[in-house]
């Protein structure tokens, strides 16, 4: 497996994002998902991305944290090599719903509740969710700053920043930032300036919905005709090319596809041994 790196922490150059193991209408039982998990772990893959959010109802908050500590349990290999990503600033409402709460008051109480669903002394990269737009965002990376200052986390990250708020929360942080999570596929290239300002600091960027969600993924290559024809030039998944496009758009970029099948997470961790050529990477624009 190939490497690349998020502030001083080697990881895979292709993470595992475990939301879809805990959205309701999609996810799989227990059983698969540890298989899923193990089977990335075994391919390689060092970096797992999850978040307290992500579950299947709002009385199940931390779910995916849970799931994800569970398979790492009771796995053989070397969990400290392990970079177990979470983020916290998503809340669940009743019926279902999505909210936000970037309150540095709600921003540390998730923190502990998420070290105690993964059951580990500090986090390895914690992520604030999403700006909050009833917070200023300088309170909201202060808690950031806070938490690790305190060892709580190992490293801070975000998501769903643009460009300025990129540059807002590496100053507020004391040039700390390690990570960007911002959603980037074929179908969503407006992330395109977060990448570059991501390289220009040298902070990771982890593309989420890598391979355009959950409900597009399997039709990347119908939906993106070039996608379909370099893969069946080279004999492998258009889902394969489209990561394999990703991780040759900048050295920082990580993508973390989301998998609840072994079966996709060993076809998505391939893609760190395809190259692709220049004139492959102009026909994918």
């Amino acid at each position: 497996m190939k490497n690349r790196s998020i502030a001083n922490v080697t990881v895979s150059a292709i993470g595992l994002g475990a939301m879809p193991m805990s959205v309701a209408e999609h996810m799989p039982d227990e059983a698969q998902s540890i298989r899923t998990i193990h089977a990335a772990l075994d391919a390689g893959i060092t970096l797992i991305d999850t978040a307290d959010a992500y579950t299947p109802t709002s009385d199940e908050v931390g779910h995916n944290e849970r799931l994800v500590a569970r398979a790492l349990a009771l796995w053989g290999g070397d969990r400290d090599a392990v970079l177990v990503a979470t983020k916290g600033g998503h809340t669940r409402t009743p019926g279902d719903g999505w909210g936000l709460d970037g309150s540095p008051a709600y921003l540390r109480g998730a923190c502990e509740r998420s070290l105690k669903a993964l059951g580990v002394e500090a986090i390895g990269l914690y992520q604030h969710h999403r700006p909050d737009p009833a917070v200023p965002y300088e309170e909201s990376i202060g808690a950031l700053r806070d938490l690790l200052d305190e060892g709580k986390i190992l490293l801070a990250g975000i998501s769903n920043a643009d460009p300025a708020q990129i540059r807002q929360a590496h100053d507020i942080l004391g040039g700390r930032l390690a990570g960007v999570q911002n959603e980037y596929s074929p179908r969503f290239r407006s992330s395109e300036p977060e990448i570059d300002v991501c390289a220009e600091l040298g902070v990771a960027f982890l593309p989420w919905s890598p391979l355009g969600g959950i409900k597009s993924a399997a039709g990347l290559g119908d939906a993106h005709a070039a996608f379909n024809e370099v893969a069946a030039e080279r004999g492998v998944s258009p889902q394969r090319v489209c990561l394999a496009w990703e991780l040759a758009r900048s050295p920082v970029v990580i993508p973390i596809p989301g998998s609840s099948r072994p079966e996709s997470i060993l076809d998505s961790a391939a893609a760190v041994d395809l190259t692709l050529t220049d004139a492959e990477l102009a026909r994918l624009g």
